[in-house]
């Protein structure tokens, strides 16, 4: 009846031998190659695009704001964009928070 309680003692082999330190660091390494190729990269690569996009806007273009509001730029300085929402209708945005092309997105809407 003791036998339930108690287990019995065995002598175990030979200790296996431990894995050494720069297999310890591999799966660290695999979630740092991941989280950049799938999270870092692309945020870069859409801040690159963002960029580029803000660099080419112009007097006319028709654009939308990253709050949804589509309008004509009428005047620009290099920090904020004036755009023209109805007519007589002038609002005052940053040049940061131009979402894009009001084309871009129609033409998207269009295709699908």
């Amino acid at each position: 009846m003791l036998d339930l309680f108690i287990s019995n003692a065995y002598a175990q082999g030979a200790a296996a031998g431990q894995p050494s330190t720069a297999m310890n660091f591999v799966p660290i390494i695999a979630v740092v190659a991941i989280f950049y190729f799938l999270v870092f990269r692309p945020q870069k690569k859409q801040i690159e695009a963002e960029k580029k996009m803000l660099d080419t806007i112009e007097k006319g273009n028709r654009v939308y704001t990253k709050s949804g509001i589509f309008g004509t730029i009428v005047g620009m300085t290099e920090k904020i964009v004036d755009l023209e929402i109805a007519e007589g209708v002038k609002i005052k945005v940053l040049r940061s928070q131009l979402g894009g092309l009001e084309e871009a997105i129609l033409s998207n809407k269009q295709d699908k």
